[in-house]
């Protein structure tokens, strides 16, 4: 099993926007493709006084499924991002392999 993790550095000024948008389109619209599963929003503790991080994780089976979803999906999800929050949103992906 994969963990599919993406970081997101979001502005103060649109914090409560970027969260109700990742709630109410974002993960639906990923759970009807059904490669991604059980997904859980975490807020990254620290000590930066500009804007807050957040991760969304997801578990996916293989490497080849994630990318058949960032082909199909995943691409169109971040370009929507980027219009509507423009440079107010950062988001970098990290891929893990679950152990235990």
């Amino acid at each position: 099993m994969l963990i599919y993790n993406t970081t997101y550095q979001v502005d103060d000024d649109i914090n409560e926007n970027f969260l109700i948008w990742i709630r109410e389109c974002y993960i639906p619209e990923i759970e009807k493709n059904g490669i991604l599963k059980f997904p859980r929003i975490c807020r990254v503790l620290s000590h930066r006084e500009d804007g807050t991080s957040y991760t969304v994780q997801w578990e996916v089976e293989s490497s080849s499924l994630l990318h058949r979803w960032h082909m199909e999906q995943g691409m169109k999800l971040n370009d929507e991002m980027m219009k509507i929050f423009k440079d107010k949103v950062v988001g970098f992906p990290t891929l893990m392999e679950v152990i235990v």
